[in-house]
């Protein structure tokens, strides 16, 4: 019995074992074809050093008000391409790529200092630096799905830089992040290495969450296919997806959406079937100033499949500010 016993013990002990070992044994094979994230800019593509990031933006329009647009996640400027130049007829619009997306610079642990660059917190401040750093005092923010909620969370850290908010089927209360009894796991040596594989087998299903994401997935185009995956040909995005993956937690501002005092337009698409209509019309009712857009036959993304619905909400909306 005892040798059973012991036998047993040490095929627990020799299963543990491989558990730690197997993640470093497990072949880390380099991108290929990815090249400086500068390298794959368009014509009207900028750059500027904020925090400590080139951070790579689009800019179009003059004078007030501003308008800065926050995408999704998986998304990037290139999303926001069918309503920047219709936008600019009412003011300057500035559209950036949020860290770990797009062709912003994706730093690696040893790069940055005290601040994780793709937490949600340092998200918030960077849409601030920027905002410095091009002279603008007061901004509406226009923030889609998970921009939406790092536009409420700058709202709340930055009250006196929003002047509004424009949140579009945004994923306050569907944030996500990961939870806090999940992360020791992630953080530990083992998931660190494979998690960017990880990272690299999800973005095959890629092309099913931009169809999910549309009400009506027939009006999606190669075109729009390709622009998505353009960033993925960037220098480390699989690794610094990860990281932001491993900065992300739970934000709980819905706890703190009656302290949120900036005028709010909330858009919802009526079959979002990613951020359910339900969600943005709670957010309209939790928000102290706010009016809400219910676009038809519309999903996720209503700028990219309804953009004449989703313009003609947005500029009434800030033709009324005052």
């Amino acid at each position: 019995m005892k040798g059973c016993l012991r036998i047993g013990l040490i095929l627990v002990a020799l299963c543990l074992l491989l558990l730690v070992i197997a993640p470093f044994l497990v072949p880390m094979p380099p991108l290929e074809d990815t090249l400086p994230p500068q390298e794959l800019a368009d014509e009207d593509s900028l750059f500027v050093e904020v925090e400590g990031l080139q951070v790579h933006y689009k800019l179009v329009g003059q004078g007030d008000p501003t308008l800065v647009l926050l995408h999704g996640f998986g998304a990037s400027v290139f999303s926001w391409r069918k309503v920047m130049a219709p936008l600019a007829e009412v003011g300057t619009v500035i559209a950036f790529d949020r860290p770990a997306f797009g062709l912003t610079d994706r730093p690696m642990p040893a790069d940055w200092g005290e601040q994780n660059p793709y937490s949600p917190e340092a998200q918030a401040d960077l849409t601030v630096s920027l905002l410095d750093e091009m002279g603008v005092e007061k901004a509406v923010l226009v923030g889609h799905s998970a921009g939406g909620s790092i536009a409420v969370l700058t709202a709340l850290r930055y009250p006196e830089r929003v002047q509004a908010l424009v949140l579009e089927d945004a994923a306050v209360y569907r944030h996500g992040g990961t939870p806090g009894w999940l992360r020791p796991l992630l953080l530990t040596p083992q998931m660190r290495r494979v998690g960017p594989l990880m990272v690299r087998s999800a973005v095959r299903w890629s092309e099913a969450a931009i169809r999910t994401a549309w009400d009506d997935p027939n009006k999606i185009t190669m075109e729009l296919v390709s622009g998505y995956r353009k960033p993925l040909q960037a220098e480390n995005w699989d690794r610094a997806l990860w990281e932001l993956i491993l900065a992300s937690h739970p934000l709980e501002v819905e706890a703190q959406l009656g302290d949120v005092s900036a005028p709010t337009l909330v858009i919802t698409g009526e079959g979002d079937r990613i951020v359910p209509s339900d969600q943005s019309v709670r957010l309209d009712a939790e928000l102290p100033n706010a009016e809400m857009v219910v676009i038809p036959a519309c999903g996720h993304v209503p700028h990219e499949e309804c953009p004449e619905a989703f313009l003609s909400a947005v500029a009434d909306f800030v033709g009324d500010l005052p």
